[in-house]
């Protein structure tokens, strides 16, 4: 059996310093660690509960398959935020059938970003009787 400690995402973005910017300077995440020198160097990220790691440099974007999904607390401010930093906003905040508001964005590869609010009455965060 394996016993996970921690974990976090890895990113091979074709651009590490646009990423790095991206993810530093426009989304504001609050850095984790550093390391390595150069223009490849790493930067560890906190995601909530996770880690994204941004570090080396791949030949091409990252698989069209790999999504991140990230909670706020106000995707309303969210999304002032990230437009106001010049974030390209794919698809604005829209409240889905399952109840939870979402606002897609993109990182400079094309990794798409969610990013949900979940109301206080969802059941994600209330179910009564529990």
């Amino acid at each position: 059996m394996v016993h996970v400690l921690n974990s976090r995402v890895l990113l091979r973005p074709t651009d590490p310093e646009r990423s790095r910017a991206f993810y530093g300077e426009k989304l504001g995440l609050a850095v984790c660690r550093e390391f390595g020198t150069g223009p490849e160097r790493g930067v560890v990220y906190f995601l909530g509960g996770g880690f994204l790691e941004v570090s080396g440099r791949g030949e091409a974007p990252p698989s069209p398959a790999l999504k991140l999904w990230l909670q706020v607390r106000d995707i309303v401010a969210a999304h002032a935020e990230l437009a106001e930093a010049g974030v390209e906003i794919v698809r604005p905040p829209v409240k889905e059938p399952w109840g939870l508001i979402e606002m897609w964005i993109a990182d400079p590869d094309g990794t798409e970003i969610v990013l949900v609010e979940i109301p206080a009455d969802h059941p994600l965060r209330y179910r009564p009787g529990i």
